[in-house]
């Protein structure tokens, strides 16, 4: 497949305190390819390796209204190493938020921007994917959501159903893609997480997005005006990002 989904995209009223909070988080380091920009990887790899899962977080004004579509699972290797990263994050800024999760073995926290995100559980499935296990996007048709992106960058599809679907990268690295259904509300106006796809294998930019405009992806603009990379929308509305060969991130 032509296209690695290479990272999530964060946006942020200040991308050098958040950036901070993340890379600590994570155990990533962190670094800065321009003003309002603030990039993390992980120790040992540099982008855009493909074993590397990155983090970027870009500096955008906050807007009044926002519904939170994408959130990223944490991983865990036992109970006490979820109880101590709670911990941890709690002393980096993190705080406990109510989303009616009820009585549920994960913990769910906001970053010090109100990010909301999960600290799961131990899970065999989750062992070898790294600090991040997942990243959460909420739909209306998960089947749909598993055959777009399936297509989009050729991740295998672990399960699927009316409720929920997983996807992964055939290669078993870094987190696994989960889509969630959700009630449907009111339309969202912008969501301040999303994912980067990078063409490989020689590929061209212009020809990955054609091919993504066949599968279902339309035009969106979110202001970006004249940019290196290709703002796009899932068949529900997320947008994404297709970077140029050799780019960073938008």
């Amino acid at each position: 497949m032509a296209l690695r989904l290479v990272q999530v995209n964060v946006k942020a009223r200040d991308e050098v305190a958040l950036g901070r909070f993340w890379a600590q988080a994570l155990g990533y380091r962190m670094s800065s390819e321009g003003p309002g920009v603030s990039n993390l990887e992980p120790e040992g790899v540099a982008w855009p390796d493909p074993d590397g899962f990155y983090v970027d977080l870009v500096r955008v004004p906050d807007p009044e209204a926002v519904r939170y579509r994408v959130h990223l699972d944490l991983a865990t290797t036992s109970a006490r190493h979820q109880a101590e990263l709670v911990a941890r994050l709690r002393e980096l800024g993190a705080a406990p938020v109510d989303v009616g999760q009820g009585e549920v073995p994960w913990v769910v926290l906001a970053d010090p921007e109100g990010n909301v995100f999960r600290v799961r559980e131990p899970r065999e499935g989750y062992r070898d994917t790294g600090p991040i296990a997942a990243v959460v996007v909420g739909c209306a048709d998960p089947r749909v959501m598993a055959g777009f992106w399936g297509e989009a960058v050729g991740w295998v599809v672990h399960e699927v159903g009316d409720d929920r679907a997983v996807l992964r990268s055939g290669r078993e690295v870094g987190p696994f893609l989960e889509f969630v259904r959700q009630v449907p509300g009111a339309e969202p106006v912008w969501s301040r997480i999303h994912v980067d796809l990078l063409p490989e294998g020689g590929k061209e930019q212009a020809a990955e997005v054609a091919r993504l405009r066949e599968l279902g992806a339309r035009s969106a603009d979110v202001g970006q005006g004249e940019v290196s990379w290709v703002v796009l929308a899932d068949p529900e509305g997320n947008e994404f990002c297709v970077l140029g060969r050799g780019s960073s991130a938008p």
